[in-house]
C-alpha cells in the first residue's frame, strides 16, 4: 500500500498554490519522471527515466 505524503517533508505548496515535491520525496520514489521537477536529484543524469534498480548492462 502507498505511504501517505507528508507536507513539508515530501512536498510543499509554492506561492502560486502548486504542490512541489521535495528532494526527499524524489529519493524515496527512486527515479526521475523526466518532467523537470524543481528539486529532482536525478536531473544531472543525462539518461532520463533511469530507475535505480534497473540493471546497468548496457553502460
Amino acid at each position: 500500500m502507498r505511504e501517505d505524503l507528508k507536507e513539508n517533508i515530501d512536498f510543499y505548496y509554492n506561492e502560486q498554490g502548486y504542490m512541489v515535491f521535495t528532494e526527499a520525496y524524489h529519493l524515496k520514489r527512486g527515479y526521475c519522471c523526466d518532467t523537470g521537477c524543481k528539486h529532482c536529484p536525478f536531473k544531472k543524469d543525462k539518461k532520463p527515466k533511469k530507475r535505480l534498480w534497473e540493471d546497468n548492462k548496457n553502460e
